[in-house]
């Protein structure tokens, strides 16, 4: 497991809602491993392009758990940090499921969505901030 990420506890608290993108990435990618995604990646595209900053990519082994990480991670970072996605796209049988929190985007695959998109061969050149297997 590789982990190139501040320590933990050094999250904003509650009164200090507002979130930079890249603490936003390292919380959100800190709650999926709570929940128990697997394959975590966070890419940093602040040089490769203007509509978002970093995108967070995990796997869900099956729709129910897919639904829960959505769930659980737009409750709790409306309630913690009072953060809310801009937009949800997808269903957990779709395969992909996505938030946009404007400055990271939110990538939910089932295993053979993330096979099929490959969404870190598309953005090969975003550098890896931080990768949990």
């Amino acid at each position: 497991m590789d982990r190139a990420r501040r320590p933990r506890g050094s999250c904003r608290r509650q009164e200090e809602a507002h979130l930079e993108a890249l603490d936003l990435a390292h919380v959100i990618a800190d709650k999926l491993e709570e929940h128990q995604a697997v394959n975590i990646v966070v890419l940093e595209l602040t040089e490769l392009t203007s509509f978002t900053d970093f995108f967070v990519i995990c796997t869900a082994e099956s729709d129910r758990q897919a639904k829960a990480l959505k769930e659980l991670l737009s409750e709790e970072l409306r309630h913690e940090y009072v953060t809310a996605p801009l937009s949800t796209e997808g269903e957990p049988a779709s395969g992909w499921m996505l938030l946009d929190y404007n400055t990271v985007i939110v990538h939910i695959f089932s295993p053979e969505g993330r096979t099929f998109y490959r969404l870190e061969e598309l953005w090969n050149k975003a550098p890896v901030v931080l990768k949990i297997q």
